[in-house]
């Protein structure tokens, strides 16, 4: 099968490997799209450490069902059916996982992430059975792929125990600060806003619904979220980007007692201001990926198809197109927040779903 192979950093190559073997507990998938992820890029270029050359990457994916192996429970899925797949691999035997904190799983591997598991930016992928999400007809297929960097901002969001009148400040309106902005609605915040220095991803975010400002045009910041949150000032505050800058202006905008969420990982060490949390009893939160049932809960809520899911995809390609998206996006070429690479070619998943194919299959 041919795959998209990260030969080098800065270098992605389409390669022919060999086909997935399944074992009896897995599903064979022909994958759909693939979602590509900011980790993916700050693997593509070297930074992020978590990606090695020689390795085929991808984690945010939807396929269809080629064949379900011997020891598969029945009913899990069928052959045709339309499936996401949860990327975290868990043993299901330690604490955390019986906890339902798979994430947390001391050895856990992760779809796109672990060298050794040729992954979602592939014709066809082998994964196990409690990590595929059967898609319901009707549903655009696409949208499955959408399905992860959305459970990241729900994950986010639970971990900051949003809730109904709550007024939330997203730091990054990239595509984790859209999932939580998301989140947030989703969940039943009265108001959100998006703080976002780019002009087209505070115009993606406003469509979302949310109120958004520039940063880098605000004087007072702070006063600004206020106004934008109709007077009050926010009960949560969740960074999307993961710096010592983006955490100072979560204090700076957080009032006494407020929760701030760090789920953006923009830096692996930030300087914080301690006396900004002690002082004014604020709580910083971790968040890390999701847990098994909030993958299931947020691909069951994709699944009523929001209509803000289709302004998320800003691009598509196929497979031949993967290296020039991956290097327009690494050098900010591309202002796109979410491109979906379809390995088997964009005409074959439009046919399997029903839909005309787009006429441009780079766009």
């Amino acid at each position: 099968m041919r795959a998209l192979v990260l030969s080098d950093f800065w270098k992605l190559t389409v390669d022919e490997v060999p086909d997935p073997e399944p074992r009896p507990d897995e599903v064979l998938i022909e994958v759909v799209a693939t979602g590509i992820c900011g980790s993916d890029l700050h693997g593509f270029t070297g930074e992020n450490g978590r990606r090695r050359p020689g390795q085929v990457m991808g984690h945010e994916t939807v396929g269809r069902v080629l064949a379900v192996g011997a020891q598969v429970p029945a009913g899990t899925c069928a052959v045709g059916d339309a499936v996401t797949v949860n990327p975290v691999l868990w043993c299901g035997r330690c604490r955390q996982c019986r906890a339902g904190r798979e994430q947390a799983c001391p050895d856990k591997q992760v779809i796109g992430v672990t060298p050794e598991l040729v992954s979602a930016f592939a014709e066809r992928m082998a994964v196990p059975a409690q990590n595929v999400v059967r898609l319901p007809d009707g549903m655009p297929v696409e949208h499955g792929a959408l399905v992860e960097p959305l459970a990241v901002g729900y994950h986010a969001l639970v971990r900051g125990d949003c809730g109904s009148g709550d007024t939330v400040l997203v730091l990054g309106g990239g595509p984790i600060g859209q999932a939580c902005a998301l989140a947030a609605l989703r969940m039943g915040a009265e108001r959100v806003v998006v703080s976002e220095p780019a002009p087209a991803r505070r115009d993606l975010n406003a469509r979302l619904g949310v109120a958004v400002v520039d940063p880098t045009t605000e004087q007072d910041l702070p006063a600004a979220v206020a106004t934008a949150l109709d007077g009050e000032s926010p009960t949560l505050v969740v960074d999307a980007v993961g710096s010592a800058a983006t955490l100072a202006t979560a204090f700076a905008c957080a009032p006494l007692g407020a929760t701030v969420v760090l789920v953006g990982m923009g830096a692996p060490a930030v300087e914080l201001a301690a006396y900004e949390i002690s002082t004014k009893e604020r709580s910083v939160v971790g968040s890390f990926c999701y847990s098994a049932a909030e993958f299931r809960d947020t691909a069951a809520w994709a699944a009523t198809v929001p209509e803000s899911l289709a302004v998320l995809i800003e691009g598509r390609a196929d497979l031949d197109g993967g290296p020039a998206s991956f290097g327009a996006l690494a050098r900010g070429e591309d202002p796109s927040s979410k491109i979906l690479i379809y390995p088997n070619g964009r005409a074959a998943a439009e046919a399997s779903s029903g839909r005309d194919p787009d006429p441009d299959p780079a766009t």
